[in-house]
């Protein structure tokens, strides 16, 4: 955890938040390791409710569900990179297919390959699947939301950390916070901030192959990385002139509590890059939240682009957004997931730029 980027952003505790305590800031309590101007390993603490967040591996875990989201997740902090190949392939032998491993590897290889594989030496040519999908993506999104100096950046979802490196070079004057609850991709971002990458690349079946490679990406003095719900930010409402969430809407219980939630996060002005291919799946979402893609007895007849944009749109339905105006859109922005070297998926996402009123 920077102190610049905790000075420049001023983390509200989400537990005095979410039961209507008020806004209770969250002070740097105990420091157990540093390295330059970050936190390597420490606590927050909370002087209004006595709530305590640990700072672990840079990444501060700042969340209202700490304790169930560490009973699920916990062992992405403890896992090793360190061990023999060999090893390594006999342990995901061992553990087998359709295990937390597994998943955990998958879920690794996936975004770290679409986020890094284009810097690491000994990525071969394809012709497809290309990775920097949500590279592009975000590079369509700020084409199309037009020219602006943000100070202080949001990147929720941000997976593997690149496209917060990528907000850093497009905007030369701003704090960028990379915002995700999957421990293990955080970590491999905060590796990155560091210079290196290193990640499980599924080759087929339960064969990965470690990759280790320096990276130098730009603007990494001025790049975190935190551990928060999106739909539930520990920040002052305005906190941020841009906020972006790339295919994160339909990965989340509550769609319409995550728009909320990025609107009152950018100050007036502020602009706000969403992508969705609306992939809903009821482990994250509940059927009854989906936007689109369920209930064909409705106005839209299940479409899900008409009533995103119902829900952007101010008193359009008892769910909208307020004081959001559309600065562009693209309906169907290729993006392609790799999963193994025989497959990948493609997706057709929904883009929307759009400002906050001022």
């Amino acid at each position: 955890m920077r102190r610049r980027h905790f000075a420049a952003f001023a983390p509200h505790c989400p537990h005095c938040a979410g039961r209507g305590a008020g806004s209770a800031a969250l002070v740097l309590a105990d420091i157990r390791a540093e390295q330059d101007d970050a936190v390597l390993a420490g606590i927050l603490h909370c002087p209004s409710c006595q709530s305590e967040f640990p700072i672990i591996d840079g990444v501060p875990l700042i969340l209202p569900g700490l304790r169930a989201l560490l009973a699920e997740r916990g062992i992405e902090l403890m896992l090793r990179e360190d061990l023999d190949a060999s090893l390594e392939s006999l342990l995901g032998d061992a553990i087998g297919p359709g295990s937390w491993f597994e998943a955990l590897r998958q879920t690794l290889s996936t975004y770290a390959w679409d986020g890094w594989a284009d810097l690491d030496p000994q990525e071969t040519a394809a012709d497809e699947p290309v990775p920097g999908a949500a590279r592009r993506c975000l590079a369509r999104l700020l084409e199309l939301s037009g020219s602006g100096a943000p100070h202080r950046v949001l990147d929720l979802g941000c997976g593997a950390g690149r496209t917060a490196f990528d907000l850093a070079a497009h905007a030369p004057d701003a704090l960028v916070l990379g915002i995700d609850v999957n421990l293990a991709l955080l970590r491999l971002a905060q590796g990155a901030l560091r210079g290196s990458v290193s990640y499980p690349r599924r080759r087929i079946g339960l064969v990965h192959d470690r990759r280790r490679f320096e990276v130098d990406p730009p603007g990494a003095e001025r790049v975190d990385f935190w551990a928060c719900d999106a739909a539930a930010l520990p920040f002052a409402p305005g906190i941020a002139d841009l906020v972006a969430a790339l295919n994160l809407l339909d990965c989340v219980a509550e769609p319409a509590r995550l728009l909320a939630a990025m609107a009152a996060a950018l100050a007036p002005g502020g602009r706000l890059l969403l992508a969705t291919p609306y992939d809903w799946s009821t482990r994250a979402t509940p059927v009854e939240a989906w936007i689109g893609g369920h209930s064909q007895r409705g106005s839209q007849g299940g479409a899900a682009e008409p009533f995103l944009r119902t829900l952007l749109t101010e008193g359009a339905h008892p769910q909208s957004v307020p004081g959001i105006a559309m600065l562009g859109e693209d309906a169907a922005f290729p993006w392609q997931t790799r999963l193994h070297d025989r497959a990948a998926v493609r997706y057709r996402s929904h883009l929307l730029a759009l400002r906050r009123n001022p």
